[in-house]
Order: structure tokens, then C-alpha cells, then sequence
């Protein structure tokens, strides 16, 4: 008698079904950019989808991201861009923009800085006329190792930013750029490289955005990878406003030389689903690195990042704050770690996170950690999340403000320490009208 019978296991690792088959379409010629995506793709076939057995996935499930309804994002996917977002956010015009969408790349860069060596272009044009610099940048980046949505953001990612200044320029109008997507059921994959050379520095702010969809999955999928050479310093702000079917995987890392300078700037207001890994790595003496999160969610958004910050040279500083906002069944995750290398003495580390729940049914996760290696340092940090303060909205209704302007004022005030650590005008004025959309929602 023949057995036909079928066993099925599962492994309670897995957290979503690999359906994926795209493939990448690798441009013409072996050029670096090429060889590159092809590495992310190789390492992408071997690599296992994150598990729930992991730490930093444990608290952020993909089971239901459909991979085997995705589509590579087609030619005729672009949209209008909304004017808002064309705008400078800092308090000076642009000195150079780029803007995608779809199939379109719009270039803009002052004549002025192009004459100084400034590189400010997309991928592909770089691949063209700048190869020296991107072959440079390319072969000191190998984030697309760390996981299966890092690989597949490299090898899927034939577009993006490349930013190079050379040594001893300092760019006074910041540079913007906008990676703008629309259509359903999309894969959109994404890659900025930022590369700093000594004593230079930029303002640089990149936003991904996203028309809202009816119905079906989109997934974004980003890298970036920065480099700030020694005594530079790089204001680095960045947005992310996608719509709310949008499944977001960033990996991120800032590297700081010698006495090098970041200022980086987190906003997340978009997305069903974002996890989010920022490194920041302090590489040289005496560097420092500043870190400020916003993010407000409501309805079933799930937002998890997930920070490093990597003291691995003595004298060196960072300062991270995340403050968080929740509204209806939203769940917000932050993991943030301070390591202290053995030889990274005298270091000063510090970071917190403060989170408002606003809504019975919406949860905040923080865990904040310390690992050093070393003595001689100075290391702090802190979690909080609470709720409004009932004698606050009762002391401000017994002055005669209304109950939802009192509880604005209260939310709009925790949101004041963030607001202080942004240097520019239209990334505080972005925040606000944020805080206020949801705020009317809620």
C-alpha cells in the first residue's frame, strides 16, 4: 500500500512566506553600479527572511506582507507631486534638488557649487559622469549584508542619491531630495549615499512620500549609507510621509571621523509598517553625533526603529531623543543601544525616549541598553510612557480653555523639546501641521 499522504511543517521562525519572485533588472554594461546590485542580489538569495526568534523582530510581525503579490514598480507610475512637498524646509532656498517620480528624475543643482566639485545627482547619472566617486562610495558600502531587506533594497535599488563634497567646501543652501511613488501592489527600492570629505560641510534633506492608495500592499524598501570625513559637519534631516498601505525596511548608517560633526533628524508620520535600523557610528576622535526622532501614529499604524549608537574611538559624544505620539490601535517600538568600544574612553553617551499613548487600545514598546567595554565614560539613559496629564487639562479648562485645546496645547508642548533640537523653520512647521491633523482627528 502506497502512503500519499502530505505532512506540512512550519517553522515558527518564519515570519512571512518567501512567494517573492521578482528579479532585478540590471542596467547594460558592467559598470559599478551594476556589479554592485549584483552582489546585494547574490547576498539577498542566500540571506533568511527575519524571524520572530530575533530580537530586533520580536516585537514587529511581517507575517501578513503578501511578497508573492508584488510587482516591480512600472514606467507609468508616475504622479502629480504635491506642491507642499517641493517646498524648502529649511530657511534658505535649495541649492540643489532632485526629484523622483516614477520614471522621472529632475535634476537641479547651483552653478556655483557644481564649479566647486559638488557632486549632487542620481545613480545613474553618476554611473556616467562621475564613476571615479561612486566606484569610491559603492566599494565602502556593504550594508546590503546585514539582512534580507537590506540586500533587497541594494540589488532592487538601480536609482537613488549620490551627495559628494569635496574637501575644505562648506554648501551654504541646503540640498533636498524627494523620492515620490505611487500605484499598487509596488515594490519600490531606494539608495542614498552621502560621502563628506575633510574640513566640508552640508544641509542635506531627503523625504520619501507616496500617494495613498485604495487597496494592495506597497513595500519600500531604502539604504543609506553616510560618511562624514574628519572635521566636517552634515545637518541630515529626513522625512518619511508614506501612505498608509506603504511597508517600510530602512537600514541606515551615518559614519563620523575625527572631530566630525552630525546633526540627524528623524520624522516618520507615513506608513502601515516601518522598521527602521539607524546606526550611528562614531569611527573617529573626538566626533560627535546628534540624534532627534518625531513620530505620531494613529489607526493601526506599527512604526519600530531601532538605534545604535557605536562610541568606537575615545572622546567622542552622541545624544539621541525620540519622542512619540500614539493615537487609535497604533503601536510604536523603539530599541535603542549605546556601545562603548575598549578603547573608546572618555566617552559621553546619552539617549531617551518619551512616548504619549493618547488612545486606550494604542501601545508604546521602549527599550532603551548599555553595553561598555571600557572605563571612563559617562553613559545615561531613559524610557518613559504615559498617558495626559489629567490635572493638566483640569488646571487648563479652569482658565477657560476649551478640553481639545487644552489637550492640543499639552501634546504640543511634549513635542516642544524636539522641536528645539530642529534648527530649521519648515521642518518644525512640517511637525506642527502634523500634530495638529492628528490632533483634530483624535
Amino acid at each position: 500500500m502506497t502512503d500519499n499522504s502530505v505532512v506540512i511543517t512550519r517553522s515558527k521562525s518564519t515570519q512571512v512566506e518567501d512567494q517573492f519572485a521578482l528579479t532585478p533588472v540590471f542596467s547594460d554594461g558592467l559598470g559599478q553600479l551594476n556589479q554592485y546590485q549584483q552582489q546585494a542580489w547574490e547576498v539577498f538569495k542566500t540571506l533568511p527572511y527575519p524571524s520572530d526568534t530575533q530580537e530586533a523582530w520580536r516585537r514587529t510581525s511581517i507575517r501578513a506582507l503578501k511578497l508573492g503579490k508584488l510587482q516591480l514598480a512600472g514606467s507609468n507610475t508616475n504622479s502629480q507631486i504635491p506642491a507642499e512637498l517641493t517646498k524648502p524646509l529649511t530657511d534658505d532656498l535649495h541649492g540643489g534638488e532632485i526629484l523622483f517620480n516614477g520614471s522621472q528624475v529632475t535634476i537641479e543643482l547651483d552653478e556655483k557649487l557644481a564649479r566647486q566639485g559638488v557632486v549632487f545627482t542620481d545613480l545613474r547619472h553618476a554611473q556616467t559622469e562621475h564613476p571615479e566617486i561612486l566606484s569610491k562610495v559603492l566599494q565602502a558600502s556593504k550594508t546590503y549584508s546585514e539582512d534580507k531587506f537590506a540586500a533587497l533594497a541594494a540589488a532592487f535599488g538601480s536609482n537613488g542619491v549620490l551627495l559628494y563634497i569635496p574637501k575644505n567646501v562648506t554648501v551654504e543652501k541646503p540640498l533636498h531630495s524627494l523620492f515620490w511613488t505611487a500605484g499598487e501592489g509596488s515594490l519600490h527600492a531606494f539608495q542614498v549615499f552621502v560621502f563628506l570629505e575633510e574640513n566640508s560641510s552640508a544641509t542635506y534633506v531627503h523625504e520619501s512620500a507616496s500617494a495613498e492608495s485604495k487597496q494592495g500592499q506597497n513595500l519600500h524598501a531604502a539604504l543609506m549609507d553616510v560618511k562624514v570625513g574628519p572635521n566636517s559637519k552634515l545637518n541630515f534631516v529626513e522625512l518619511q510621509s508614506l501612505s498608509s498601505r506603504d511597508w517600510n525596511f530602512t537600514h541606515e548608517k551615518v559614519s563620523v571621523d575625527s572631530d566630525a560633526e552630525v546633526d540627524w533628524i528623524f520624522g516618520a508620520l507615513g506608513s502601515h509598517l516601518t522598521k527602521n535600523f539607524s546606526d550611528l557610528n562614531l569611527v573617529g576622535r573626538g566626533s560627535t553625533g546628534k540624534m532627534s526622532g518625531f513620530f505620531f501614529t494613529n489607526g493601526d499604524q506599527h512604526l519600530d526603529h531601532d538605534t545604535q549608537q557605536n562610541h568606537l574611538a575615545p572622546n567622542t559624544t552622541s545624544d539621541l531623543l525620540f519622542k512619540g505620539a500614539l493615537l487609535g490601535e497604533s503601536r510604536s517600538v523603539w530599541q535603542g543601544m549605546i556601545y562603548v568600544a575598549e578603547n573608546a574612553s572618555k566617552t559621553d553617551g546619552y539617549q531617551a525616549n518619551r512616548n504619549l499613548v493618547l488612545s486606550d487600545k494604542a501601545r508604546a514598546d521602549s527599550i532603551p541598553g548599555l553595553e561598555i567595554l571600557t572605563d571612563d565614560v559617562r553613559c545615561t539613559h531613559g524610557a518613559t510612557v504615559g498617558k495626559l496629564d489629567t490635572d493638566q487639562v483640569f488646571y487648563l479648562e479652569s482658565r477657560g480653555i476649551p478640553r481639545k485645546e487644552a489637550e492640543k496645547l499639552i501634546v504640543e508642548g511634549f513635542f516642544d523639546p524636539i522641536m528645539q533640537r530642529i534648527p530649521f523653520e519648515g521642518v518644525r512647521k512640517r511637525f506642527q501641521n502634523a500634530i495638529e491633523q492628528k490632533m483634530r482627528e483624535y
